[in-house]
């Protein structure tokens, strides 16, 4: 169906989205969303007509386990609440670990990429065929951005997108941010990904801000639209009429009169583009090997497990990676974690205020996060009281009142407090 113009929806900017002139339809992130009933702001917009797509980010459909089926059943129930004609998700892996690894369950906490390789590919079709069975309303895959590169890629973006719809049929939902980021940091073209991918198979397309720093593109959906990303735009929009483009905008929001000036550059990057179509011929899709061992899911749970434990573990970077790229992934995680946790439990900040950051990136540097962000706050409030901190007593006596109102009826005693220390100097940390 054709969605025209949207915007994301964000609570934050409610109220700016509700007045923007134009705008066709919304799409929201489904994890912000109960499941059984809606923010005012979207029941108004739904009874103004205006499309609501729900967009996951934590299914983890390029990871090495099968979808949770809690997960997938909460997606499905969004969509039927929305009345959507579709949902989307990423290609993308967002925990490791665990019983395919008999190792510790790793969350990132963020989109991490998948190998473009045969052994990903054939273990992220049957995720998605398992999410397709699962929903009420089709699905849309979205390219990621990244900042790294994984060793031993066997297949191009555009060839692995191509693959990934001719097996399943799923359709795509392309961020051309993120094939500029690709290109910045990757060194890859996004006029040779749009040419390998199948485009008529797109359901709709993103556009967003972003910075450079240092060499390195950050997508952060926090920055202005660049130029360049619009140019990606245009180059898609060369080869295809996509059904939708959506602005997404996730923290440090503009003004709407700013907001509408980006909707107004897309409009406008959209119509210059609108030519007669090319007639490109999508290259030859490369040949898959005839004979592969078994065992791809395997394989691909230890090489994700891997990456994340070094990202997120200090473990040893796995052979063929670039050391100073993890690390800038690293500190980027460790960042978007000290912010989410910030945003989910503002009390923490405002209990130990300019030093809640340095605490947090401390403690996050011994302590992955292994079930979440909720779960997370509660984890840095309780290593804070066992280790003795804040050392003001009555910033300490607000921490100890807001862990106990979420997770217990007493804070830790001196007994969790010797064992944790034991613990600290047996792994030398």
């Amino acid at each position: 169906m054709r969605l025209g113009i949207g915007i994301g929806w964000r609570p934050e900017i409610a109220d700016a989205v509700e007045a923007l002139p134009g705008i066709d339809w919304v799409e929201a992130v489904a994890e912000n969303l109960c499941t059984d009933h809606l923010p005012e702001s979207l029941a108004r917009l739904r009874g103004r007509g205006v499309t609501v797509v729900p967009h996951g980010v934590s299914l983890g459909l390029g990871g090495a386990e099968r979808p949770d089926p809690g997960r997938l059943a909460g997606l499905a129930a969004r969509a039927e609440l929305l009345g959507t004609p579709l949902v989307t998700e990423h290609i993308a892996f967002v925990r490791a670990g665990g019983p395919l690894t008999s190792s510790p369950a790793l969350e990132a906490g963020h989109l991490l990429p998948v190998p473009r390789t045969w052994d990903a590919l054939d273990v992220l079709c049957e995720n998605v065929r398992i999410a397709q069975d699962s929903l009420p309303v089709p699905l849309a895959l979205e390219n990621i951005a990244a900042l790294i590169s994984w060793p031993g890629e066997e297949l191009t973006e555009g060839q692995f997108l191509a693959e990934l719809v001719e097996r399943t049929g799923v359709r795509l939902l392309i961020d051309v941010a993120n094939l500029h980021t690709n290109h910045v940091n990757r060194g890859e073209d996004p006029a040779t990904a749009l040419d390998e991918l199948p485009v008529e198979a797109i359901a709709y397309v993103h556009v967003a801000g972003g910075v450079e720093k240092d060499g390195v593109w950050h997508d952060t959906h926090a920055h202005p639209v660049t130029r360049p990303v619009l140019d990606v735009l245009s180059e898609l929009r060369s080869r295809v009429d996509p059904p939708g483009v959506l602005l997404e905008r996730d923290d440090d929001f503009p003004p709407a009169e700013e907001l509408a000036g980006e909707l107004t550059s897309i409009r406008a990057t959209l119509a210059a583009a609108a030519a007669p179509q090319k007639g490109r011929q999508r290259p030859a899709p490369p040949e898959e090997p005839g004979t592969r061992p078994a065992g791809a899911r395997d394989r691909t749970a230890v090489a994700q497990t891997a990456l994340l434990s070094s990202l997120v573990a200090g473990t040893p970077v796995p052979d063929g990676f670039d050391p100073r790229r993890l690390k800038v992934q690293s500190r980027a995680l460790a960042a978007k974690r000290a912010d989410v946790v910030a945003k989910v439990a503002p009390e923490l900040p405002e209990i130990l205020g300019d030093g809640y950051r340095k605490a947090f990136l401390a403690y996050a540097e011994n302590k992955p996060m292994s079930a979440g962000y909720r779960r997370d706050a509660l984890g840095f409030a309780e290593h804070l009281l066992v280790v003795g901190h804040p050392a003001d007593d009555a910033a300490r006596r607000r921490l100890t009142r807001w862990w106990q109102d979420r997770a217990a009826p007493r804070p830790p005693r001196r007994g969790s407090r010797l064992v944790h220390a034991a613990r600290t100097a047996l792994l030398g940390r």
